[in-house]
């Protein structure tokens, strides 16, 4: 009889300290997120990318995740974050939705990363977003300013860049208030870029009660753009906004000085301003591009450009530094910040606090980043560049004389 009631005793201890147990654990809802994610060892942390490396977007790509290479590497070779050095897993998806959606569930399901960076282009992007969300992983530094990725509110989804909208209505406030030039064209890449870059430009236009006089597209990964261009020319459009990547925006401005159509030609910062003065050569004089962090020329002005340029020569000398290079390095300075600031005992939850804390921090590109809570863009600044003499410059006074 002792016995038994001795065995119920200790059988009604231990499902009470199991019942506390249990309970502690659903007292936190986010407990089971703050374990020790996949992709985090004792030495190593996994961060998955996937960007064209091939095909007719391969320059962005490429230079995009060599400039944020080069900074990982150089954090690696002082010793990493906290012990563990960062191992980044790159994928081609050749700028093609379906092969980028393959890659992120390989490197969420397959590979176990840690989290997500360096994902290049607007319709490959928005297409992971569901995987992102489902996965619960962190995703930081997207060479797209797609509206999408921003509205509405993501959390698992830090943009470090300015929108195409923000682009665009500081170009288009330039051309109107400073120019006053009403007669806009619009020539687009027809999917999701094109689309939030028309409706970009419909918006900033708005402002002054306009509209595009005329509208343009071509199919993504062709070079169909003549039926366009014909169309755009017979409206009389003063100004040519131009949502595209760079062999096409090309082809449309060669094409155009060729038949005397000489209206302003401005491109959005995905067209990869860089590779755009290169292949127009002389037929690239006046085209603006609008960008999202400051020239890479200013090397002796700003510390973080300057560490750009050594870290390239040292890491990959065969490269050129340019606006997407520049980039891709400063959103790699705000990853490892982020993983710096996130601590040793390293989880997803804890790197999405983390960047989210960041205010007022200096990139050493001049304006601050700050992100927030529901604030999940860094920057919004916004500069000019403008091809002269066969080069893409910063351009810091427009010249609106007639």
């Amino acid at each position: 009889m002792i016995k038994s009631k001795n065995k119920t005793i200790l059988l009604v201890i231990f499902l009470s300290m199991f019942s506390l147990l249990f309970l502690s654990c659903q007292g936190d809802p986010q407990r089971k997120d703050r374990t020790r994610s996949s992709g985090v060892t004792d030495t190593e942390i996994l961060i998955g990318s996937s960007c064209a490396l091939t095909g007719h977007a391969s320059f962005l790509g490429t230079s995009y995740i060599h400039g944020a290479l080069c900074y990982i590497n150089h954090i690696n070779e002082k010793g990493g974050v906290h012990g563990r050095k960062i191992r980044v897993i790159v994928y081609d998806d050749g700028y093609d939705p379906p092969r980028c959606v393959f890659n992120t569930q390989k490197l969420i399901n397959d590979d176990k990363v840690f989290a997500l960076s360096c994902y290049v282009g607007t319709p490959t992007s928005v297409e992971i977003i569901p995987i992102v969300e489902e996965a619960r992983i962190p995703l930081l530094g997207l060479f797209t300013g797609a509206n999408a990725l921003r509205n509405p509110f993501r959390k698992y989804i830090f943009n470090v860049r300015a929108s195409y909208y923000q682009e665009i209505a500081a170009m288009v406030r330039h051309l109107v208030e400073d120019r006053g030039l009403s007669k806009f064209g619009v020539f687009y890449q027809y999917d999701a870029y094109g689309f939030d870059g028309l409706t970009g430009a419909e918006l900033a236009l708005k402002k002054y009660h306009l509209e595009p006089i005329a509208r343009g597209s071509y199919v993504r990964g062709t070079m169909d753009v003549e039926e366009t261009l014909e169309k755009i020319m017979a409206s009389g459009a003063q100004v040519v906004i131009m949502v595209g990547t760079y062999d096409p925006c090309a082809k449309f401005i060669r094409l155009a000085r060729d038949r005397g159509f000489n209206p302003i030609f401005y491109n959005v910062s995905f067209v990869g301003g860089d590779e755009l003065a290169r292949k127009l050569g002389a037929d690239g004089e006046g085209v603006i591009v609008t960008q999202v962090v400051p020239s890479p020329g200013v090397r002796a002005l700003m510390e973080t450009v300057d560490q750009y340029w050594r870290l390239l020569e040292k890491y990959y000398p065969e490269g050129q530094p340019s606006y997407v290079g520049l980039e891709g390095f400063s959103n790699a300075i705000v990853l490892v910040k982020g993983l710096q600031l996130a601590g040793r005992d390293l989880d997803r939850e804890g790197l999405i606090e983390a960047i989210e804390s960041l205010k007022g921090y200096s990139l050493g590109i001049g304006r601050p980043l700050n992100f927030g809570k529901e604030d999940h863009q860094g920057l919004d600044a916004v500069y000019f560049s403008q091809i002269r003499e066969g080069k893409l410059v910063l351009v810091t006074e427009w010249d609106v004389s007639p």
